[in-house]
């Protein structure tokens, strides 16, 4: 008879969430065959050494396993940060930090950064108005440094019209991406991962995969005014939503913000 207890419930439980949570990441960041290949793997593992006892293949699964997970970290050390992330911006510690932001005199502090969120939209919503093509990236828990790196770097106060500036089409920035980080206007015409996703519609152009690439691969808020439509478009975690209007532009991001921790605006 099997001895099965609270225990053994509480193990499942953790290692059925683990497993979610890598399921969840690696969908978005694209490579959920990857994943199942991996389960599969574990499941012929676990068969072979575990249930029929074959020791010359068990043992050369252990191999493959041992030496499999070094490989698997290099591969996926991105999605490993980002899973940390993840686990360290979850609800419950996000209530705790909101918590010693409002006992620091949070206020005036929301204040700006719903200034500095308005300042964004309202240059989309010009931009959208002229059709003027516009790619804004805003960072999340997770560094953008190697990408600011790509472009050039300008360290100024998030404004309107300098986003405008940027992105004008004589400008020699507008063809790449404006880096928000740390409450200011880090750097533009950077160079981002795309993606290649066959779910995204063959009518949206490089600066929407591109968005979306770095929404897979890291937890910021890409924001996209199309050259061609004028619409708006934001990607985050992996997904992306277009056609918004300004007000919801505006709800979107400052939601986002606030969910994520965002060290942009």
């Amino acid at each position: 008879m099997l001895d099965f207890g609270i225990k053994d419930i509480f193990d499942i439980v953790i290692v059925a969430a683990l497993l979610y949570y890598i399921y969840r990441l690696m969908k978005e960041s694209g490579t959920l065959n990857i994943f199942y290949g991996i389960m599969a793997f574990i499941v012929v593992w676990v068969v072979a050494s575990e249930i029929l006892d074959m020791r010359l293949t068990g043992t050369i699964l252990d191999k493959f396993m041992s030496i499999g997970l070094l490989i698997l970290v290099i591969l996926f050390q991105e999605q490993i940060k980002r899973f940390l992330v993840e686990l360290g911006s979850h609800r419950d510690w996000r209530f705790l930090r909101k918590i010693f932001h409002h006992a620091a005199g949070g206020e005036g502090h929301e204040a700006e950064a719903h200034r500095r969120v308005m300042a964004v939209v309202y240059a989309c919503m010009s931009m959208a108005k002229s059709k003027t093509g516009a790619l804004i990236v805003v960072q999340g828990a997770m560094p953008l440094d190697s990408y600011a790196k790509t472009g050039d770097m300008i360290d100024a106060r998030i404004n309107t019209r300098l986003i405008e500036n940027i992105f004008f089409k004589n400008s020699p920035l507008h063809d790449g991406a404006m880096i928000i980080a740390r409450h200011r206007i880090e750097a533009a015409g950077c160079i981002l991962p795309v993606s290649h996703d066959s779910d995204v519609p063959r009518s949206l152009g490089l600066r929407h995969r591109s968005a979306l690439g770095i929404a897979q691969a890291t937890d910021a808020v890409a924001i996209v005014v199309s050259e061609e439509t004028g619409y708006i478009s934001i990607a985050h975690r992996g997904k992306l939503e277009t056609r918004l209007s300004t007000t919801e532009l505006e709800h979107r991001l400052t939601d986002l913000t606030s969910e994520v921790s965002v060290e942009g605006v």
